[in-house]
């Protein structure tokens, strides 16, 4: 099973990865612990050995080093969060998972920070802080409405988990598209390299069309790698389990299927593309350098998953301490 996870995913994009990622993975520690956002030793050798920075550096090759480091400690955060979400106690507490967001969405909106706040919220209010200084606040309310919509697929697998519920097809992946979090991740490609889409071209239907099929490329990616993982714990939220469940394939077969899936979704962007009209010469230059974006994060992603072993263990998380 473990080869079949690792072959056979067409990537059609360069490689390619920033210039200051050797001083990234020096610097990836310091924000994590600065907050104490790992729980104990074992979640530390879990974030060290996940390479989060390679993933930033990969996803964002143009960055400058500031930017480079606000992206990576976003993903640092968001990816903490998601293993509570996913392998503590919480990943079948919906509603006390809706409570938690509901305040970090405040948070992010400008609320001041309380004694009742947890790491993560301070966290977050050094992310917003830092990032309001290099990004206009047009900008940052997609970002949050972004955070919301993963915020809102968490939810919804944290509930199925509490049901005992393995969701059909069709309706797993509406929940994959919030809660593999790739809008808000596209648009730190925006941040990092320092433009902005116009509205008109960000409400552009084929712009969102490109953008619906990356995150379906990124997602079933990462459900083919995470699958033994997340079968071994018990987690039915991976397209090659929702597949063999309810289309009763072996696992190979879903593996097969998916990774099928996958690459017809690549060679779908490449045609739309390849038939993408001129919109005039300013908004066909922000066009190229989202699209960009998106291929560097779909090869980027690729590449970190085969380096990191984020997807590898699949021992259960205690609840960080809040």
């Amino acid at each position: 099973m473990q080869q079949l996870l690792c072959s056979g995913l067409y990537c059609p994009f360069p490689l390619q990865i920033n210039k200051h990622v050797d001083v990234l993975e020096k610097y990836a520690l310091e924000w994590v612990l600065r907050f104490n956002l790992l729980a104990n030793e074992s979640t530390y050798k879990r974030f060290y050995k996940s390479k989060f920075f390679l993933l930033a550096a990969s996803a964002y090759p143009d960055s400058n080093f500031e930017e480079l480091k606000i992206a990576n400690d976003w993903l640092s955060w968001v990816f903490i969060w998601d293993d509570q979400c996913d392998l503590s106690e919480l990943k079948k507490q919906p509603q006390v998972l809706k409570t938690f967001h509901q305040r970090y969405l405040k948070i992010l909106n400008g609320a001041e920070i309380t004694n009742q706040d947890t790491l993560f919220s301070h966290a977050l209010i050094d992310l917003r802080q830092r990032t309001l200084q290099r990004a206009s606040i047009k900008w940052f309310k997609y970002f949050i409405s972004y955070l919301e919509d993963y915020f809102y697929g968490c939810i919804q697998e944290a509930t199925n988990r509490a049901k005992g519920i393995v969701p059909d097809v069709d309706t797993y992946i509406t929940i994959r598209r919030s809660s593999v979090g790739v809008y808000a991740v596209l648009a730190l490609t925006e941040f990092c390299h320092q433009f902005m889409i116009p509205d008109v071209l960000r409400n552009h239907y084929l712009v969102k069309k490109l953008e619906l099929i990356t995150t379906d490329i990124i997602a079933w990616s990462n459900d083919i790698f995470s699958a033994s993982r997340e079968i071994a714990s018990g987690d039915v939220h991976n397209l090659i389990y929702v597949l063999h469940y309810h289309k009763k394939k072996s696992l190979e077969e879903a593996i097969e299927q998916v990774t099928k899936i996958h690459n017809e979704e690549v060679n779908s962007l490449t045609i739309i593309e390849s038939f993408l009209p001129s919109l005039g010469e300013e908004l066909d230059g922000y066009l190229t350098k989202y699209i960009s974006g998106m291929h560097s994060w779909i090869s980027g992603n690729i590449e970190w998953c085969f380096h990191s072993s984020r997807y590898n263990n699949s021992e259960r998380l205690e609840l960080k301490e809040f």
